[in-house]
């Protein structure tokens, strides 16, 4: 397969499964946006790893071939992969640091196991290694400057988009008996690791989540406001939390129930949201 079908399959599986960052990408300069649909796709097959495995064992030798194809030790099979392939031409013509993609792959291995979030603390260090990293590899794709207010920036937007993402997926992660809330924030409202695993909609579980959502949006706020201070060019690494406010919003509705409602904004909505929130950063410029 060649390079350039590897980028349309990479544009394709972002299109598919992770249309936020799709569209985000959308409003980046035009020869750059297959490299960030490669960053998409890659981040999207790490992340999936624990749906197409019987025991942890086998998403352990997955994420060990994803090291191996990302260090061009894997290259004949990466060569047959046209993820892989992409991701490695990304890496090469922007020199990506190969640590940061390691920190996203080696956080993964904790979705692997049931193991509970322990602490807020514990949860940060997932929420950086991965949506950050995700988002400070994007942001390298778009300018190879390095700030402060780039960085702060893309801890708070990896923050912000993560945990909201994360409490989208609430009920499917506790239907499979993992929880990323964490326990001393579940303690700290009366709530319990059985009663999410079993489903129960407590007034406990119902302050713990609110809590969580109140940390996303503050995550937001101190993002957007460092946003408004960067580089145009470099936006649309970030764009992709402009659609948090939405998902909030849906799960603050007073027939939100966390262990069946879906959390979805309407298709035709999401490029509005988007577009609106470039042309307002863009004006600040």
């Amino acid at each position: 397969m060649s390079l350039k079908k590897n980028y349309r399959s990479c544009k394709a599986l972002s299109r598919q499964t992770d249309k936020d960052r799709y569209l985000s990408a959308l409003f980046a300069p035009k020869e750059k946006r297959r490299y960030l649909f490669a960053l998409s796709a890659f981040n999207f097959e790490i992340a999936r790893i624990r749906d197409h495995i019987s025991e942890p064992m086998m998403g352990e030798l997955r994420l060990q071939w994803w090291r191996d194809a990302v260090d061009s030790n894997a290259a004949g099979d990466a060569s047959r992969a046209p993820i892989a392939s992409a991701i490695a031409d990304t890496i090469r013509n922007f020199d990506l640091p190969r640590a940061s993609l390691h920190e996203l792959i080696d956080a993964r291995t904790f979705d692997l196991y049931d193991d509970p979030m322990e602490t807020l603390e514990r949860l940060e260090i997932y929420l950086d290694s991965t949506s950050g990293s995700l988002m400070r590899l994007a942001a390298k794709i778009l300018s190879d400057l390095e700030t402060t207010e780039i960085s702060e920036t893309t801890t708070h937007a990896g923050r912000a988009y993560a945990i909201t993402g994360l409490l989208r997926a609430f009920a499917h992660h506790a239907a499979r008996g993992q929880l990323y809330v964490p326990l001393n924030v579940l303690t700290r409202h009366g709530a319990t690791r059985d009663d999410v695993i079993s489903g129960l909609a407590t007034e406990g579980i119902g302050k713990a989540l609110r809590e969580m959502r109140d940390l996303a949006r503050f995550h937001l706020m101190e993002a957007q406001k460092r946003m408004a201070g960067l580089p145009k060019g470099i936006l649309p690494a970030f764009l992709s939390i402009e659609m948090v406010p939405g998902y909030l919003a849906r799960m603050e509705k007073p027939d939100y129930d966390p262990f069946r409602t879906q959390v979805a904004i309407p298709q035709w909505l999401r490029p509005w949201t988007l577009w609106r929130a470039a042309r307002r950063f863009k004006s600040r410029c």
